[in-house]
């Protein structure tokens, strides 16, 4: 019989929906000190084992069959053997964004729900490694692995950290590779940008918007997180001013210093241009690549008071497009609002160094610098390398632009297959879409964990 008559007969005669509710049952049992709530538990065990080798007894391989049903919904498992049809084999890694995407939409607590942990770390017991793939620092995803997943998962072996989209990798218990620093191979020209950045960010920011802000404890990226509340009315106006003036003074950082290249035959000149042509082709150039970020250079964010309200028509705005710079390449005054121009004014030697810088925004939550030579991809190889994880073909789940860059990697390397939530960005919809569908509602990674469950169980089948 073909499997998916099989199955289909399988779903259509079992008790597909009791037994998956005595799965559930016996596996998200709260650990309890009460003789009464045991015994209970275990009289569902024993009726769900009943229920399996009545399956086991009416077909042949009868075991998995019983597993896979009490396990996922025939919707789930018909998409899971459709998976397997196409790809022709099992998952070996899970590649998991955090916030988002395992956490419930909206969520700032370190909480999985309880069904995706017990998925996941099912998964993991069974052998898949996992990469956490993450713009976090270092420092917050490891306390969000340490009470969100547990000591004995984080420390199995199987597990590595990508963080700060790509920056770096953290791989527990591999020796000299357990910390692997991405971003020191980067060429000094690039470090320099980026260190310039940092130091300036905050100190060159107008006051009104250096109240509302904070940049947030990365080791490489420059990252201006709102002081308010995440997708908050007040957090949307922040990010948005705060991503203007993270791009003016990219611009302006970029051009201060290309003394390196001189040699390289780099037009001098370049070096003695103000500001606000500086600030302007840094516009041009990211409003060029990306239209979301392209609307707020257009808008040229809001304008904010000391509370980080809205000012009206006869307060002072935050449009300070861009600092003149004198001959050292140091900031002047901060009152003036980058000139218009097009990408194709854009020098040469400053569009080599914009080629290898990333500008991302994300919606109310972040505005944030990084280095395209170093993105969540390269990481996630890296992780996959030291966890000697040699023929990948993954589950790649997220919900932003970084992640993906991921899915693409994924895609073009026959590497594996893509899953995001419903609220994931319009691109990353888009490819999930086109690829494989596995779009799922917000807070349930869940759903995608037992269609991987019961894919690697039909491999054996």
């Amino acid at each position: 019989m073909d499997r998916y008559d099989l199955l289909y007969r399988l779903y259509e005669d079992a008790e597909a929906d009791t037994l998956r509710d005595l799965q559930n049952f016996v596996d998200l049992f709260p650990p309890v000190d009460s003789r009464v709530a045991l015994d209970y538990w275990q009289d569902v065990s024993d009726e769900l084992d009943a229920g399996k080798r009545d399956i086991g007894a009416e077909y042949a391989d009868g075991a998995v069959l019983a597993d896979i049903v009490a396990r996922a919904s025939r919707e789930q498992t018909f998409t899971a053997l459709d998976l397997h049809s196409k790809y022709g084999r099992r998952v070996n890694t899970l590649v998991l964004d955090v916030d988002e995407t395992l956490r419930s939409a909206g969520r700032t607590d370190n909480e999985i729900p309880r069904e995706t942990l017990h998925l996941l770390t099912e998964l993991h017991e069974s052998g898949l490694p996992i990469v956490i793939c993450t713009g976090q620092t270092l420092e917050n995803v490891k306390g969000f692995m340490i009470q969100g997943l547990g000591n004995e998962l984080v420390h199995s072996g199987r597990l590595s950290i990508v963080y700060e989209a790509g920056t770096g990798v953290f791989t527990p218990g591999h020796g000299s590779d357990t910390k692997r620093l991405l971003y020191e191979g980067l060429d000094d020209p690039i470090r320099a940008v980026f260190s310039r950045v940092r130091s300036r960010v905050l100190t060159d920011a107008p006051p009104e918007l250096r109240r509302c802000v904070h940049l947030q404890g990365n080791e490489f990226n420059v990252t201006l997180k709102p002081n308010f509340d995440v997708g908050s009315d007040d957090a949307e106006r922040v990010i948005d001013r705060g991503l203007v003036h993270l791009v003016d003074l990219l611009g302006r950082s970029v051009v201060a210093t290309l003394d390196d290249g001189r040699d390289a035959g780099i037009d001098p000149r370049i070096e003695e241009v103000d500001a606000d042509r500086a600030a302007a082709w840094a516009r041009a150039y990211y409003a060029d690549a990306d239209p979301e970020i392209a609307d707020v250079l257009d808008s040229g964010g809001d304008s904010l008071d000391s509370e980080g309200n809205d000012l009206d028509s006869e307060g002072d705005d935050l449009d300070s497009g861009g600092d003149s710079l004198d001959s050292e390449g140091d900031d002047l005054d901060s009152d003036h609002t980058a000139p218009e121009r097009t990408v194709d004014d854009v020098p040469d030697a400053v569009r080599d160094r914009f080629d290898r810088i990333d500008v991302a925004y994300y919606h109310a939550d972040a505005a944030e610098i990084g280095s395209l030579d170093l993105d969540k991809p390269t990481g996630v190889r890296a992780a996959l390398d030291v966890l000697e994880v040699d023929d990948p073909f993954a589950v790649v789940m997220g919900d932003s632009k970084s992640d993906l860059r991921v899915m693409e990697w994924a895609d073009r390397a026959d590497a594996g297959i893509a899953a995001a939530p419903s609220h994931a960005s319009e691109s990353v919809l888009d490819h999930v879409r086109a690829t494989d569908d596995l779009v799922y509602d917000p807070g349930d990674a869940g759903s995608v964990l037992r269609i991987v469950s019961v894919l690697n169980r039909l491999d054996e089948w």
